[in-house]
């Protein structure tokens, strides 16, 4: 078996930023893996009406990850939340404060309008910014009507999260629960994706996410291990192939 230790692929703590994905990120995270897309990039990274194949309004750069990129999927995902001027604000109203939104800021216009990307530790939030919405004005927010009540959570929790900073930084540490087995599936199949994209077999793939230990043990013909590292790969490669389009509700 080849020695694969000093390849990007092979150290799980590259893979951790994974863990605090939501779909639109991990759509991302699969798509940029796409040879096909990746060329695509190369010939045609101007052009918007190459990217509305892939479920994009532009073509954004693969070599980005998740932390870094600013993919604006089409149609919009749930997770979307769009500010709107209050057209009749009660007194006291909170109102739109660009510079006490937390974390780090991306603004960036889609042909039709504006869309905001804050970031900080396990939070994000993707806004969408009617025209005429300007700072120190009150507004609503509107989620999107196919939104479920899980999307709706996470995104008040978020937004309440943003109110609460008040405009002090964003805390750097933030105490989080153990990964949920989902965030561990999704890991797991973005190592195992890259180590079969980087030549690597099923068992040096196996040694890199598990150990090689634990593969000199386990692994054998019909073992248990090798089926799951398989079905991690052919998962990987399902996904990077369209069926990323899910994470992103393009479907």
């Amino acid at each position: 078996m080849v020695d694969r230790s000093a390849e990007p692929w092979y150290p799980i703590a590259a893979y951790l930023y994974v863990l605090h994905l939501d779909g639109p990120a991990l759509a991302w995270e699969y798509l940029r893996r796409n040879p096909d897309y990746r060329r695509e990039w190369l010939r045609h990274h101007r052009r918007s009406d190459a990217a509305h194949a892939w479920g994009l309004h532009l073509l954004e750069d693969p070599a980005r990850d998740a932390r870094d990129a600013h993919p604006v999927w089409f149609p919009d995902h749930d997770s979307v939340l769009q500010l709107y001027p209050d057209v009749d604000p009660p007194p006291g109203a909170v109102v739109f404060a660009f510079w006490r939104i937390p974390g780090h800021k991306c603004l960036l216009h889609d042909g039709k309008r504006l869309l905001l990307l804050a970031r900080w530790p396990g939070s994000c939030l993707r806004l969408a910014l009617a025209p005429g919405l300007a700072d120190g004005m009150a507004y609503v927010h509107v989620l999107r009507a196919s939104a479920s009540v899980g999307t709706l959570q996470r995104l008040l929790t978020a937004w309440l999260e943003q109110r609460a900073a008040t405009g002090s930084a964003a805390p750097s540490v933030l105490a989080r629960s153990r990964p949920t087995p989902a965030a561990l599936l999704e890991l797991h199949t973005l190592q195992a994706l890259d180590a079969t994209l980087a030549g690597a077999s099923l068992r040096e793939t196996g040694a890199g996410l598990f150990g090689v230990d634990t593969v000199a043990e386990s692994w054998y013909a019909d073992g248990g291990l090798r089926s799951r590292v398989r079905r991690l790969v052919r998962r990987g490669r399902t996904l990077m192939h369209g069926g990323y389009r899910r994470l992103a509700q393009l479907e």
